[in-house]
């Protein structure tokens, strides 16, 4: 039975740890070519857009490292 969590367990497993680097590597990839994107067109409207993605995988990326974090210190 699948669970979902509203806050972050007390223990991380093995599992969890690599699911988060996962995500941090997936979001952090996309970042990267996203900004590289933003340099390469002209319309103001999907510069918009890609600001927006760059934003949200930035947010993605510190959600997870505030999770690693909170988790070193207990």
């Amino acid at each position: 039975m699948e669970q979902n969590y509203e806050t972050v367990p007390d223990i991380l497993t093995g599992k969890d740890v690599d699911y988060l680097c996962d995500m941090f590597n997936w979001n952090y990839g996309a970042l990267k070519k996203t900004n590289s994107y933003l340099n390469m067109v002209s319309s103001l409207d999907i510069k918009k857009r890609l600001e927006e993605a760059i934003s949200l995988f930035n947010e993605n990326l510190n959600n997870v490292l505030n999770i690693l974090k909170e988790e070193s210190h207990e």
